[in-house]
């Protein structure tokens, strides 16, 4: 072969590099060969499928020979009720992630810059540098997003700010009172996205439904996903909410029916199973104070977190440990790609999976 096709490529596309997800239970076993290992890399609802979902699956595979509506008016209609909104105000993704492109396609060129925080979602540079656009890349503060440093850092020509709420990987947010000085500062000519992808476990206080404010903030979209406290990751489906003149332009760059059928059915299902997403939380709560008790224990910092997972910090290089605890069957993350080489990521799981990890954790630190 004598064509280069690096060269053929855009200059985004060029610069990136291929997004790692957490490592599959199936690669690690067969890799160490080992058995009945557990995944807490990936942030995934543990408690199984909610039994509405399933029996709605099956009494609609035999759509499959068919598209699915394009439109997905169903489960807009349904969101736009749960959200006392109209359907105008709602568009659907392929997971929440398509929405992050789709906002980014529909605003932003290579002349533009995006702005978001370090450590912050690492799907924020992707589409970046996928459309060639300049990055910023704020400091955090204390994991965090410095809202005020952001302020400061925009741009004659940024169109896009992504702030995460709460942020993956660092379980961090932002308050309702910060959050509103913010928007209340941006000109209405840069779109703001809210990615609150892990909004359902949020019971902070001062934490906020920034859904209620599209009215005042008509540059807002809020991206929220049925991957996490809904457990329907695998289907990959999420939705955002805003003004209906963003709604028609995301449409347009949209793909023709990027959430499957499986998907929309599931996802509307979900929506009314509010004993499964409440079930979802509570064990959440449960897991996520087990596993600082856990951390408080051995001396381990961490960051505090209303999410479903939580960062904690080693004090020294993390990939050797997150290696050992593969070699004990325990699959958790490692974050150096965010700029956090010293710490590493668990999602909450079951007791039984919390437990294991805290056992296993304390058995590779204090080996010799």
């Amino acid at each position: 072969m004598t064509c280069d096709f690096f060269k053929l490529a855009t200059k985004g596309a060029q610069a990136l590099q291929p997004y790692q997800p957490g490592k599959p239970i199936e690669e690690l076993e067969r890799e160490y060969g080992i058995k009945n290992a557990i995944k807490l890399a990936s942030n995934e609802n543990p408690t199984g499928i909610s039994p509405l979902v399933v029996t709605a699956i099956q009494a609609h595979l035999q759509e499959l020979p068919r598209y699915p509506d394009g439109n997905g008016f169903r489960l807009k209609q349904a969101l736009a009720a749960y959200h006392s909104r109209t359907i105008n105000n709602v568009v659907l993704g392929n997971g929440s992630n398509d929405i992050l492109d789709l906002v980014a396609r529909a605003f932003v060129t290579a002349q533009d810059s995006v702005l978001f925080s370090a450590h912050a979602f690492a799907v924020y540079p992707i589409v970046t540098q996928a459309i060639g656009a300049k990055m910023i890349i704020t400091p955090a503060k204390n994991w965090g997003h410095d809202l005020i440093a952001m302020r400061q850092a925009i741009e004659p020509n940024t169109k896009l700010i992504f702030i995460a709420n709460p942020n993956n990987p660092t379980g961090t947010w932002v308050s309702k009172t910060e959050l509103q000085a913010f928007l209340d500062s941006v000109p209405e000519t840069i779109i703001i996205v809210l990615d609150e992808a892990y909004f359902d476990y949020m019971d902070a206080p001062d934490y906020p439904d920034s859904s209620l404010w599209l009215d005042r903030y008509p540059n807002l979209v809020v991206a929220r996903t049925f991957s996490k406290a809904y457990g329907l990751a695998a289907l990959r489906i999420g939705y955002a909410l805003a003004h209906p003149d963003i709604i028609n332009l995301l449409n347009r760059v949209r793909q023709p029916f990027n959430v499957n059928s499986l998907a929309l059915i599931a996802a509307e299902v979900a929506l009314q199973d509010r004993a499964y997403v409440m079930n979802a939380i509570a064990l959440n709560k449960v897991g996520l104070a087990k596993l600082t008790q856990g951390f408080e224990k051995m001396g381990i910092n961490y960051i505090p977190s209303r999410a479903n997972f939580i960062t904690f910090d080693l004090g020294k290089p993390a990939l050797p440990v997150y290696e050992a605890l593969l070699r004990e069957g325990v699959i958790v993350r490692p974050i150096g790609s965010y700029g956090m080489p010293n710490h590493l990521r668990v999602t909450v799981g079951l007791p039984e999976e919390n437990e294991r990890f805290l056992q296993s954790l304390k058995k590779v630190l204090t080996k010799p």
